[in-house]
């Protein structure tokens, strides 16, 4: 998918069902100087993930043939697509939803409609994240800044089997086969982490526990 003569532009994975906000996202992201490309359901956009590689995925959730939650559980699943960051796109904006969109394995969710000057905010601060982490981890990564969160943290047994799994790049129902307990009981650990770390999202926490040699 990287073209060598793009330099350093980046590449997105659109994947919606509505052909009119495929048409208008696209187009702006276009404008920003990103590249789109574009598919109509998770299906069609696990097939383009076989060939190509995105610096990053902005993905509906209600979709047909499989829905965004289905989609990123795959992406998080395969070892090598598990990196990638993912932006929901829902019309659905209750906070249960946002809770599921996030501990499905997204990084940000945002609600329909939204102003496109937003969603570039958030893909840009989405990609620098990524390259930060990809910094840290590589040559040199061991002086990057750490994530902060209160010192006085402290994380039930289970709580921290869970954020271990989390931090290996496993998805929540692959937690709950391996702990033998139900998908919502994983979120619902990851969701109180999140709220005693006070991080945003299961890469934050993934890395904070890496950080703090919680693994």
């Amino acid at each position: 998918m990287k073209d060598a003569s793009s330099g350093d532009q980046k590449q997105l994975l659109l994947i919606d069902d509505d052909p009119n906000l495929i048409l208008l996202v696209k187009d702006y992201l276009e404008f920003r100087g990103f590249k789109v490309v574009t598919a109509d359901n998770g299906r069609e956009a696990l097939d383009l993930l076989e060939h190509q590689t995105p610096d990053m995925i902005i993905c509906d959730v209600m979709m047909p043939e499989m829905d965004g939650y289905a989609f990123v559980q795959h992406v998080r699943d395969n070892q090598q697509t598990s990196w990638i960051p993912i932006l929901f796109l829902s019309a659905k904006g209750q906070s249960q939803d946002r809770v599921k969109g996030l501990n499905t394995g997204a990084d940000v969710y945002m609600v329909k409609p939204f102003e496109p000057e937003e969603l570039v905010a958030q893909v840009e601060s989405s990609l620098k994240q990524a390259a930060r982490l990809a910094q840290r981890q590589g040559p040199g990564g061991e002086n990057a800044p750490t994530i902060q969160v209160p010192f006085d943290v402290e994380l039930t047994p289970t709580e921290l089997k869970v954020v271990q799994f989390v931090a290996r790049g496993m998805a929540n129902r692959q937690i709950a086969d391996e702990l033998k307990v139900s998908q919502r009981t994983i979120e619902s650990h990851v969701s109180n982490m999140l709220g005693k770390t006070g991080l945003h999202n299961r890469t934050e926490l993934a890395r904070w526990a890496l950080e703090n040699r919680k693994v």
